[in-house]
């Protein structure tokens, strides 16, 4: 899952004279991150087995990325600003916020990043988003959102921030405010409708407030301290009717269960369900994973309902190797 790089217009990249840190410096703390994964993982089919992007030096030595970049790796390579490559460990997953830590293993020299608020983040603030490389390879970007984000991969959240500009290589890239703290990681690019209804690229960035809480979980256990949320493997999508069934991750509960791609989702249990959001919530109220869910289905001139016994996540993935 390699990003295609495109030249960020000199227009958008950053002058180290309008802020009041060392950019330059500060720009370091952004590593090269290059994952192999095994031809048999159970996300090889879908992330790709040769992922890249970037990561944030953070405290303790750690680096701070996304986890689709390194879920199920068998290696990790961190490359530095001034070119020494080290291998890396993934120390620790959270799928709920879809953040990873990967651990060197040798000695970074980066600049750590600190934490900073993006709560007072306010529509139209400036801010700038890098990725490893230096100033060639960060932009000025503004705040053009704050509001929830489902994705189709049984994910969401709450208070993501949007930006745009967007940048052209996005996955584990930081999220700087004027000060140069760490606001947040970025996660995915798409188009939104502006108010005039041209389509326009924009990134998705998960604030830095959902690691702040589970850090320190995630430091000591490799994962959040609490009961995994119940998962379907399906992967489903809105249209202008209904909430349909896109796809199936292979051997997950949903496939196990019969439901099929194209099935509409009527109703959880007794709720109906009208959004991706509303849909991936109300799954989630029904217990930890190992929880019998039960979906209202409409196929074809049909409705059935289908039981599913919810699963672990992170059971059907492989763990991390130790080099």
């Amino acid at each position: 899952m390699a990003e295609k790089e495109r030249d960020i217009p000199p227009n958008l990249q950053p002058h180290a004279a309008d802020y009041t840190f060392d950019l330059d410096h500060l720009l370091q703390g952004i590593v090269r991150l290059r994952a192999n994964v095994p031809d048999a993982a159970f996300t090889a089919s879908t992330l790709g087995t040769e992922r890249s992007g970037s990561g944030v030096a953070i405290e303790g030595g750690l680096v701070l990325t996304m986890a689709y970049l390194v879920m199920e790796a068998e290696t990790v390579w961190l490359t530095t600003g001034d070119g020494r490559v080290l291998p890396g460990h993934v120390l620790a997953l959270d799928v709920e916020s879809g953040f990873a830590l990967v651990q060197p293993l040798g000695r970074l020299d980066a600049p750590e990043l600190r934490f900073g608020d993006p709560d007072r983040l306010e529509i139209g603030a400036h801010a700038l988003l890098a990725a490893a490389g230096g100033r060639s390879s960060a932009m000025e970007t503004r705040i053009v959102g704050r509001q929830e984000f489902a994705g189709y991969w049984e994910y969401l959240l709450d208070d993501a921030l949007f930006t745009a500009p967007a940048h052209p290589f996005w996955g584990g890239t930081a999220l700087l405010g004027p000060d140069g703290a760490l606001l947040g990681i970025g996660s995915l690019i798409l188009q939104q409708p502006d108010p005039k209804g041209r389509r326009v690229d924009m990134n998705v960035v998960v604030p830095i407030s959902r690691l702040l809480p589970v850090l320190g979980d995630l430091v000591r256990l490799g994962r959040v301290n609490r009961p995994a949320r119940p998962w379907l493997g399906l992967f489903a999508m809105e249209n202008d009717e209904a909430v349909v069934v896109g796809g199936l991750a292979p051997g997950g509960p949903a496939e196990r269960a019969g439901i099929r791609a194209g099935d509409r989702i009527i109703a959880v249990g007794g709720e109906e369900i009208s959004d991706l959001a509303g849909l991936w919530r109300q799954i989630w109220s029904c217990g930890p994973a190992g929880t019998l869910v039960t979906l209202r289905l409409a196929r074809d001139e049909d409705e059935l309902t289908v039981d599913v016994l919810t699963a672990d996540r992170a059971t059907f993935l492989r763990a991390p190797r130790l080099h």
